[in-house]
């Protein structure tokens, strides 16, 4: 659409042979910047580079790049063989004997070496995907994208093709930049994370620095699932507060040592626990509203006050609905936020305070 603004301020640098996640919603701009990296589209202002050559007005063609897309994008009549093989065909120069060795060494590496000679309508989704990326690894092209590939696949399929593709890029020696909306799959994946909202760069580096140290509200609510609690902090300038709607009561350490004002402090759902870890730990009197058993945790939606939170507690727990809950959080794992969602400083602690405990670090 005319006018509409899909990426801005986008500056970033990715070291060769490193490993990549796009991390963001919906709408996140995540497609829209594999799509320039790739040639498919051009800005409307700045530059790409491929080392130190701008490609910016290169079409994906001239470029040394290959992009897997979350739909099984396969030739339907040709054979998983020729699929593999239709970007070699695409050269001059590369020998009939060459394109077979490459074929089924791809082939090979993906699991595919005994449906070489299928279609692509005779093969189960995973099949499909992986038929896909060997299209892409097979030109052994020195950027690899990826645009949430492993999206449409159901859980198990997910998991085996996640643990596969990282091992294989990290033989490949490419540079792979993997988008994904999944937080959990950008941990899983390891590696640098950008963080996206909205078509702008929020947060880049490691993938668990960015997670434990968000650099504000909107980072740790785009790398949380369950959602981030936000709850409002009153501080008083004796020490004391109020959580949301709960009593004034001392604050703990080291949430005593802000300065007294307004804040918000997010909480992750796995860091809310029934019993308390620390003499220091925030009691929240909650009312169960609906439990959800999956696998080896239950999640817990309780309502505290006018708000609703998300509990994630290891095992089974069974709670019936309108019964009253206790959860506890360290002050350590919380972040603390500005009302305008910025992270709060050091400098937004009481001088001679310790503070750090309030950059919201997960467990080690």
């Amino acid at each position: 659409m005319d006018g509409e603004i899909h990426l801005a301020g986008i500056d970033l640098a990715f070291a060769s042979g490193s490993f990549t996640t796009l991390l963001g919603r919906t709408r996140a701009g995540k497609t829209s910047l594999l799509r320039v990296m790739a040639g498919l589209d051009k800005p409307d202002q700045g530059q790409v580079f491929a080392g130190p050559t701008e490609v910016t007005r290169l079409n994906v063609r001239a470029r040394n790049v290959a992009m897997v897309y979350q739909q099984f994008v396969n030739y339907p009549s040709l054979s998983v063989f020729e699929n593999i093989a239709s970007p070699l065909r695409l050269r001059r120069g590369v020998s009939r004997s060459e394109i077979e060795r490459r074929v089924n060494e791809t082939a090979e590496l993906l699991g595919l070496k005994p449906f070489l000679q299928r279609l692509p309508g005779e093969l189960s989704g995973g099949q499909q995907q992986r038929t896909a990326i060997a299209r892409a690894l097979v030109k052994d092209a020195g950027l690899v994208l990826l645009d949430e590939p492993l999206a449409n696949l159901d859980y198990k399929l997910r998991e085996e093709l996640r643990v596969q593709l990282r091992a294989l890029f990290a033989q490949r020696g490419a540079t792979v930049v993997y988008a994904t909306a999944e937080p959990d799959e950008a941990l899983l994946l390891g590696g640098d994370t950008v963080v996206l909202d909205e078509g702008r760069l929020l947060q880049f580096g490691p993938a668990l620095d960015v997670y434990r140290h968000p650099n504000s509200e909107r980072v740790a609510q785009v790398f949380s699932d369950p959602q981030l609690n936000l709850l409002e902090l009153e501080v008083d300038s004796g020490g004391g507060g109020r959580v949301g709607e709960g009593a004034r009561a001392p604050l703990g350490a080291p949430l005593r040592a802000l300065v007294a004002g307004r804040y918000r402090l997010g909480v992750r759902a796995e860091h809310l626990r029934l019993t308390p870890e620390t003499t220091d730990d925030l009691k929240l009197n909650t009312t169960t509203l609906v439990d959800e058993v999956t696998g080896g945790t239950t999640l817990l939606h309780v309502a505290f006050g006018s708000s609703t939170l998300t509990a994630q507690i290891p095992g089974i727990n069974r709670r019936a609905l309108g019964s009253p809950v206790e959860l506890f959080v360290a002050p350590r794992r919380v972040f603390v936020f500005h009302l305008d969602g910025r992270l709060v400083e050091p400098s937004g602690f009481v001088r001679g305070e310790s503070s750090a405990a309030l950059r919201g670090r997960a467990p080690s």
